[in-house]
């Protein structure tokens, strides 16, 4: 090939490139608008990993698109207040939130079932479910008819049965045990004689010292330690049967989300998974320091005896069969989970189950 012939063939090469290159910089520029969004949380600042969860998530968003998708988190309370987050988002006075469904069971006990409910699944199990078993969909079916899409956005994992003045050692001892406790468990316990109390977490460690509530669960050790509980309701009970594997979500107006570039609704679902993945693993990190140390500061371990349990366990059974056979997109997806349930549970006693206890009992024995 001769110079003149290398240059002119050079040329077109070069304004083949720079065409290229001048009809992507607008086609990447519209599939990636700049958009701003206000994010409700549920929860306060001071509880840092699970407020934490839509921060890391804002944070995802704005890394992969330049600063395009920007999502703004408020507080509890500093636009509605923390409950009232999924309503918000609704209405189109935000544009996501981040919260628990089981805060809305009131208005319909479906909601509970894309975060958690007595006796189901763990939060392994829950984003087993979730994400293959086709949980994430059915649950999205219901989210639809309030207006909103929503994605799993974190996990606490099995939470503590809560804290108490006195010691809980028989289904007897539960009668006229003033609790704060809402949503379904609140609903089961009330049936073996305990008064449910609905109070905000502020309130709780005042309630427990004056001896206006006689115990109330929040959350998990490290949540926990935080407000004290020890001093005033030293008997740490587990576990929280009632959220075995509480999903927490991302719910975003449905409307809204639908106008996203295919793009940017790709890269919420990987960011929305990688902020429930990122929580879990979070609380697993941080709870094991957070048990010693409240355990060094009087809290007093105790499991929840085999007959509380069971009682409870017939309770929640009981609750089930009524909501089945009062509401039909209950039943639909709780006999989703229910049948996943059996068969995690089955696997989950071959392997997982003896590598754990084996584990457990070298750490008894001092051979960690």
């Amino acid at each position: 090939m001769d110079r003149r012939s290398f240059f002119k063939k050079a040329g077109v090469a070069g304004v083949g490139a720079a065409a290229a290159t001048a009809l992507a910089a607008p086609a990447i520029a519209q599939s990636n608008p700049k958009i701003t969004w206000r994010l409700a949380s549920s929860f306060p600042k001071s509880l840092d990993t699970i407020y934490g969860g839509a921060e890391v998530f804002s944070k995802m968003l704005s890394e992969a698109t330049d600063g395009n998708f920007q999502i703004q988190v408020f507080a509890a309370g500093e636009i509605v207040p923390g409950l009232q987050a999924a309503d918000a988002t609704t209405a189109g006075t935000v544009e996501a939130c981040h919260t628990v469904a089981y805060y809305y069971w009131g208005k319909d006990p479906s909601w509970a079932l894309g975060s958690a409910v007595p006796f189901a699944l763990n939060a392994r199990g829950m984003n087993a479910w979730h994400y293959h078993g086709g949980g994430i969909d059915l649950f999205n079916e219901f989210l639809a008819k309030q207006g909103l899409f929503g994605l799993p956005g974190g996990n606490t994992g099995v939470q503590m049965g809560g804290w108490f003045r006195k010691e809980i050692n028989t289904v007897a001892d539960l009668s006229g045990l003033k609790m704060r406790i809402g949503g379904f468990a609140g609903k089961i316990v009330e049936r073996l004689g305990v008064v449910p109390q609905q109070i905000a977490g502020g309130d709780i460690y005042p309630a427990l010292e004056k001896g206006t509530i006689d115990a109330a669960e929040w959350v998990g050790p490290y949540d926990d330690e935080k407000l004290g509980f020890q001093k005033v309701a030293p008997f740490y009970y587990y576990p929280g049967w009632w959220e075995g594997g509480p999903t927490v979500h991302l719910m975003f107006n449905k409307g809204k989300y639908d106008e996203l570039p295919a793009a940017y609704k790709s890269l919420i679902r990987t960011a929305a998974q990688a902020t429930d993945a990122n929580m879990l693993q979070k609380y697993d990190y941080l709870n094991p320091k957070a048990v010693r140390s409240l355990v060094a500061n009087g809290a007093k371990l105790k499991p929840f005896s085999p007959e509380i349990l069971s009682a409870c366990y017939e309770k929640a059974n009981e609750v089930y069969a009524e909501m089945e056979a009062a509401n039909p997109t209950f039943k639909t997806i709780w006999d989703s989970i229910k049948a996943f349930r059996k068969d995690y549970y089955l696997n989950m006693q071959i392997a997982e189950y003896n590598y754990d206890t084996f584990m457990m009992i070298q750490q008894r024995g001092g051979k960690l």
